[in-house]
């Protein structure tokens, strides 16, 4: 199945049917009076927020949400069926925007939480309503109400603890691999991940953290380069970034300038990603050697900006349970 996590979509609710004109026509009551019965009202278009989706894939095609209109009113004051509600389920961290004005109107965030994104139109009274001393036969009815049709936006964001962030080839997606028992594409070119992943890291104790892998962030990410702007948003609910440094890519000054880099393009896309809690993940030391000089000096450098750094080996797990440890202590 393709990722999709952005989606343009119609929703349409049901009209409400007919009010109904009758009078009761019966042996021996020759003035029975006004029995028109409502109609129905139309159905509602519900959105329910389901873990077990994970993309937006089911709204390729489906482009168009309708709910039923509801049943015309019968004499006999025999009111109409109401239409039926289409209730379509949605993956947990959905936001649903407004076509036209892009404004927020729903997020979604709870297991089973449901919206209502168009209430259906309410049914027409039928004439028994209407009769009094003074029109004691009244031959008119409400028209049910029409549905409302509006243009949606979806965008899903993944409620992940834990966000992965880091240029391309840092080793982002064998560290997921090793801490989860997710399997993600791994290869040496640039870009190997070309979508989100996540992953469940477990601890002993039974709880769990969830992990959000995304594409590497080049310089103007934040701008529209590369691949990683599009699915920065999937870290804005994140506990706390992980970013990861290639040890092996370069000089450290030069690695430190990639941190900032990085930085830099999360705070063109949001500024509040700054403001998350982030640690440093000084990866690939199994390629660095014993007593690595340049892993000194690179920690070093990241200790005098106040930046905290941990070195691990993605690949080989060197360093992963010091990890594992540091965040269950402070995050758990």
């Amino acid at each position: 199945m393709n990722f999709l996590d952005e989606a343009a979509i119609t929703v349409v609710s049901g009209d409400g049917g007919k009010g109904c004109v009758s009078f009761k026509r019966e042996k021996f009551i020759p003035r029975g009076g006004p029995d028109g019965g409502d109609g129905g009202d139309g159905g509602s278009v519900i959105f329910r927020a389901s873990k077990r989706l994970h993309t937006l894939a089911d709204f390729k095609q489906r482009r168009l949400l309708r709910a039923g209109h509801g049943k015309h009113g019968r004499g006999n004051n025999q009111s109409g069926k109401s239409g039926a509600d289409l209730i379509v389920e949605i993956p947990l961290g959905t936001v649903v925007k407004d076509g036209e004005t892009n404004e927020t109107l729903f997020d979604l965030t709870i297991d089973a939480q449901e919206v209502i994104v168009a209430t259906g139109g309410r049914g027409g009274k039928g004439n028994r309503h209407f009769a009094s001393s003074t029109n004691r036969a009244p031959r008119f009815a409400q028209q049910g109400l029409p549905g409302c049709r509006k243009g949606l936006t979806l965008s899903l964001k993944f409620l992940a603890d834990i966000g992965l962030v880091g240029l391309p080839n840092a080793g982002k997606s064998t560290l997921l691999s090793s801490l989860s028992m997710a399997h993600p594409k791994i290869d040496s070119y640039p870009f190997t991940t070309i979508r989100p992943n996540l992953g469940v890291m477990s601890f002993e104790d039974e709880r769990a953290m969830v992990i959000a892998d995304i594409p590497g962030l080049i310089q103007g990410a934040g701008s529209g380069r590369g691949l990683g702007h599009r699915f920065l948003k999937h870290i804005e609910r994140a506990r706390l970034l992980l970013h990861l440094l290639d040890i092996t890519h370069q000089s450290p000054q030069d690695i430190l300038e990639d941190f900032h880099v990085v930085r830099k393009e999360m705070e063109i896309f949001n500024p509040a990603l700054l403001d998350k809690p982030y640690v440093v993940l000084i990866n690939k030391i199994d390629l660095c050697g014993t007593g690595c000089r340049d892993l000194g000096q690179l920690q070093d450098a990241l200790d005098e900006i106040c930046v905290e750094s941990l070195p691990i080996s993605a690949l080989t797990g060197e360093g992963l349970e010091e990890l594992k440890g540091f965040v269950f202590n402070k995050w758990l």
